[in-house]
Order: structure tokens, then C-alpha cells, then sequence
């Protein structure tokens, strides 16, 4: 503001000082209360006249000023043109910094998808046999209503013993399967936690360069979801396999894809990331130092209709139970 009031007395002042000669009238110089005597300023050695010739006499000083104030409005107003073009340069620079983004955010998703496909992809013959083993394991727990080991529920609804019931079947057909159990300790980016899921161990067809470790999880797919995520990052999660069955390096590209793909999501919604939602905790799930659990045979029976369930009964509050007497007289 400042400033602009300054430019404005430095361009007053330019105007005021820039020399205007005109010729006079020949005769005696005309008195100051008729036309206003002109103003003379001794600059240097010359004079210059302050006054300019308009109709039949002089223009005054604030004549001249309001003159000034008028030529300095229409270059304000071509100013203030010239400032809404840069606005519109500006919000034509925005357009394009938002078309831009919105280019890079549809790149990101395609090429996430495009790497988990291919990750997904390459499986070995052992692993599909190993995985519809383990779909019929599943479709056999949830169709007979095996009834869980731990308590007097349905096994399906406990994911324990699902888990151990899983890995029984596939012993008995002739597969080195186990519970295994890892845990990680608190870090400053993610706090402690466990995760059981089943180990299978294959030996390789040369026998050499010893077994092949598999990974089998179960709910696969729900390890990834998460609540107010984008359409894209559920598009991607639903690629995911609700089985996962695959070696410990197909493993650790596939959660990594979709870790990224977790933190993009966040961070386009302005978000916190869950620390159990990071890439180091869900990579401590599968890929963390873990143990074998070797215990005793699980029996697992099928649950009959004496095991179902029943609702309870209602029973009659003491409090009320001799409102109902009728009244005896004793003879």
C-alpha cells in the first residue's frame, strides 16, 4: 500500500516537473486575479512554466492534478487488467496441476494392479494341487459342522481351530502341515503382535537344495481390508485370493504391492495410516521369525443335532410365584 502511494507521488511529481511551453500573448503579462499569474520555479538556471494554456486562460495547479489523477486511473485500469490476466494465466496453471494429478493417481492404480496380477500369477502346478486340497479341507469343515476342540462351538467360527482342522486334513492325504505361530516384538513404528496360519513343507523334486516352505492363510483376503478406503484400493483388494497358498517370496511381493497401494490410499483421504496397517507389521505376519506348533492329535467331531445349539428356556421369576394362589381357608 505503502509502496503504491509512493509510485504515485514519484509519477505526480514527474508529470508536474515535465516542461510545457506554449506561446503567449503578445502584450502586457496578464494580472494573477484574472487568469492566475504562472507559477514560475527556478530550476537551475532555466524557468519553466507551471501553467498550461486551455481556452482562454490558464489551467490551474489542481487542474493539472485532476488531469493527472484521470491518466493515472486508465493506466490503473490497464493495470488491473493486465493482473486479472496473470489470475487467469494462475487458474488456468491450477487446471492443469489438478488434470496432472488426477493422470498420476489413475498411472499409480493401473500399475498396482498390473504388478499384482502379475505377482498373483506366476504359481507353480504344486501350489494349485496344494490349494484346491485345501478348498476341499474348508468346503468339508463348513459341510459337515465340525464342532471346534476349544469350546462347544461350530470349528468354522474359530479360527484356531479351523486353522488346525485345515492343516489335519492335508497331513492325512500326505502333506508336512502345521500350525505356526510368529510374533514380533514393539517397535517404534509398529506395536507387538502374533498371527498363526499354516506351514507346509514340500520337498523338491531334485531333493537337493532341500524343502520348499509354503504359506497358506486363510482369510487372505480380509488381512487387507480396511474401513473408508478408496474404490480403487478395494478394486484391488478384491483381486486379492481369499486362500493364499504360495512360497515366502511370492508372498512378500504380493504384500508390498498392496501396502503401497494402503498408503496411497490414506494419504489421498488425509489419513492416518494404522500402524498395523503398515508394511513392516503385516510383513511380520507371514515373513517374521516364527515356530512350528507340534502338538498332541486334535479330535474334531461332527456336530449332531443334540450339539446344536438350543435357545434357553424361560423360567418363572420366584418373585411372582405365589401371587397366583388362590386362598385356602384352614377349618
Amino acid at each position: 500500500m505503502f509502496a503504491a502511494s509512493r509510485s504515485s507521488a514519484e509519477s505526480l511529481s514527474g508529470f508536474l516537473r515535465r516542461p510545457v511551453f506554449k506561446k503567449r500573448r503578445a502584450g502586457p503579462s496578464m494580472p494573477a486575479e484574472r487568469g492566475g499569474a504562472a507559477t514560475q520555479i527556478q530550476k537551475g538556471v532555466e524557468k519553466v512554466d507551471m501553467g498550461v494554456e486551455a481556452g482562454d486562460g490558464w489551467m490551474s495547479l489542481s487542474e493539472t492534478v485532476f488531469s493527472f489523477l484521470e491518466e493515472g486511473g486508465s493506466s490503473d485500469g490497464s493495470s488491473h487488467g493486465d493482473r486479472g490476466g496473470d489470475d487467469a494465466f494462475e487458474s488456468g496453471d491450477e487446471e492443469g496441476g489438478r488434470e496432472s494429478s488426477a493422470a498420476e493417481n489413475k498411472a499409480f492404480w493401473e500399475s498396482q494392479q498390473q504388478l499384482l496380477h502379475e505377482a498373483l500369477s506366476r504359481i507353480s502346478s504344486a501350489e494349485v494341487k496344494l490349494l484346491q486340497r485345501t478348498k476341499d479341507a474348508v468346503e468339508k469343515m463348513q459341510a459337515k459342522g465340525i464342532v471346534c476342540s476349544c469350546s462347544n462351538r461350530m470349528a468354522k467360527e474359530c479360527r484356531n481351530c479351523a486353522l488346525a482342522y485345515i492343516a489335519k486334513e492335508l497331513r492325512e492325504i500326505g502333506y508336512d502341515s502345521s500350525l505356526c505361530k510368529s510374533k514380533w516384538k514393539r517397535s517404534p513404528d509398529i506395536p507387538s503382535g502374533e498371527h498363526t496360519y499354516i506351514d507346509v513343507k514340500m520337498e523338491t523334486k531334485s531333493g537337493k537344495k532341500g524343502p520348499v516352505r509354503l504359506v497358506i492363510e486363510q482369510n487372505f483376503r480380509a488381512e487387507f481390508e480396511m474401513a473408508r478406503s478408496s474404490q480403487e484400493y478395494n478394486r484391488l483388494v478384491m483381486s486379492l485370493p481369499e486362500i493364499f497358498v504360495g512360497k515366502a517370496e511370492k508372498l512378500r511381493g504380493v504384500v508390498k504391492i498392496v501396502c503401497a497401494a494402503a498408503k496411497k490410499c490414506m494419504k489421498d483421504n488425509k489419513m492416518h495410516l494404522a500402524p498395523w496397517r503398515k508394511h513392516k507389521y503385516m510383513q511380520s505376519k507371514w515373513l517374521g521369525t516364527s515356530e512350528r506348533i507340534v502338538g498332541p492329535a486334535m479330535d474334531f467331531p461332527t456336530a449332531t443335532v443334540s450339539d446344536q445349539r438350543q435357545p434357553p428356556k424361560l423360567r418363572a421369576s420366584m418373585l411372582t410365584f405365589d401371587l397366583h394362589r388362590m386362598v385356602v381357608e384352614v377349618v
